[in-house]
């Protein structure tokens, strides 16, 4: 059976660009329309049912839905998502759950009365037999999550290497008393991370001290509120790897109203680089996801989706990277080495 990719491909153009021919040609140009229109002709290709179904009672609009609006990560990867979207003729409906699970139930609502003809959902909480459910009935990508099954497309980083990569790399700056400020460990991306640093820790033999593990909100309150109380410990950390930025920077301000000096005294790292992280006192070293590409990926496999493309591949992780700054004290230790 002819495929929207045999289309693609006599006719030199993505599927993406045959979509938008099929769904919204008076958004392509004259020329490219009319080799796309040429090679369908050609190769007598007839979308399957399930597409047409869609273009039937679309509503080219998706529905993103976030945990939390406020997040500059998610704000992000939303944009990414409208670029793509709106490069192929959709319109993107926000919906901020808040981390209640009842507003990600709510959302279901959108799909079951054909509001919208899909849907992207940022770190959702619903359980994965509700995520395999809806999948069944609707089309929906998940970004930035984690899922033991792997049925359900998922658009996201290496969480457990790239927070190895973070803690591996402050224990190249000679530290062994590193204490990780994790995100709620009911979720399967703070459980990765702090795997991520326990492997770290123990591939590079250094005790496991609990008392150096507290658990946060992702949230500047809740990094200051943890690393208050890592600071009462009497065997305090001498560095800190925290599961988010703005629980980093939460770490550093209280480390900084104790007296403590960053990164003379505490050097520390964070994971997401949000924007802010460059301009912080100290700027941030960190983990960078590619957060706009995962946005414009995940719309990219919704699109197939509606075209009832077979997608061979649901796992799609892209590559992260450390990003050295002063707060870890790697920068001060390079000066000092390029003076001798």
């Amino acid at each position: 059976m002819t495929k929207m990719s045999d289309v693609a491909k006599l006719a030199g153009v993505s599927t993406a660009t045959v979509s938008r021919v099929l769904r919204n040609p008076e958004a392509v140009r004259t020329a490219t329309k009319q080799k796309v229109l040429e090679a369908i002709e050609e190769l007598k290709y007839q979308p399957n049912m399930l597409a047409r179904h869609f273009r039937r009672s679309e509503t080219n609009t998706i529905l993103v839905v976030v945990p939390n609006i406020i997040n500059t990560v998610f704000a992000e990867i939303v944009g990414g998502i409208e670029d793509e979207a709106s490069r192929n003729g959709y319109r993107v409906l926000l919906r901020n759950s808040n981390n209640q699970i009842d507003s990600e139930y709510g959302s279901i609502e959108h799909m079951k009365q054909r509001q919208v003809d899909g849907m992207i959902l940022l770190s959702p909480k619903l359980d994965e037999d509700t995520l395999l459910d809806i999948n069944k009935k609707y089309p929906i990508v998940l970004a930035t999550a984690h899922l033991d099954v792997t049925k359900i497309p998922v658009v996201s980083i290496d969480n457990v290497n790239s927070s190895k990569k973070a803690t591996e790399h402050l224990i190249s700056l000679g530290h062994r008393r590193i204490a990780h400020v994790a995100g709620p460990l009911h979720s399967l991306i703070s459980k990765y991370r702090f795997k991520g640093y326990r492997q770290a820790m123990k591939e590079n033999g250094i005790d496991f001290d609990t008392n150096l593990i507290r658990e946060g909100e992702f949230t500047f309150e809740s990094g200051y509120e943890q690393m208050l109380q890592l600071l009462d410990y009497n065997f305090p950390p001498s560095a800190v790897f925290a599961a988010s930025d703005e629980m980093a920077m939460g770490v550093i301000n209280a480390a900084k109203h104790r007296g403590i000096k960053v990164p003379d005294d505490l050097a520390v790292v964070g994971f997401d680089n949000i924007k802010f992280s460059s301009i912080f006192d100290p700027p941030l070293t960190t983990i960078a996801q590619p957060k706009f590409g995962m946005g414009k990926r995940a719309m990219e496999l919704l699109i197939k989706k509606f075209n009832g493309e077979v997608l061979s591949q649901t796992e799609h992780i892209l590559p992260d990277e450390l990003i050295i700054r002063e707060s870890c004290g790697a920068k001060q230790q390079e000066i000092l080495f390029q003076q001798n």
